[in-house]
This record gives C-alpha cells, structure tokens and sequence, in this order.
C-alpha cells in the first residue's frame, strides 16, 4: 500500500521508469492528498545528472 511508504525508501511510478529515492512524505502545492519528494539520477553518461519531482503516493511502489 502507498502508506507504507517513508522517507528513505526506493520507489518507482506504478506506470515504470526509474528507481527514486524518498525524501520527504506531505502535502504539497495545496493538494489534499500526501506526495512523496523523490530524487534520481539520469546515468546515461557521467556525470550522474541528479533530478527530482513531488509525486502523489497513490501512483508510486515500492521497488522490488
């Protein structure tokens, strides 16, 4: 379930891509709903290019 999920955790959208790390779990830009701030890097050539976004927790995992 999606409130299992905590800071520090490794998730991924439901629909795919990459994996991304939980920094923070609350509610963000007025929405109702609890996200998640997570952080990835983009490897595809060095150096690592760090990224980030907020994410509503219902459309992310956990990864396996």
């Amino acid at each position: 379930m999606s409130n299992d999920i905590k800071a520090g955790d490794i998730v991924m959208l439901k629909s795919g891509g990459p994996l991304m790390t939980v920094n923070n779990i609350g509610q963000y830009n007025y929405a109702d709903y609890d996200s998640a701030q997570c952080d990835w890097f983009i490897q595809d050539k060095a150096p690592w290019k760090k990224e980030g976004a907020v994410f509503p927790l219902h459309s992310l995992k956990k990864a396996d």
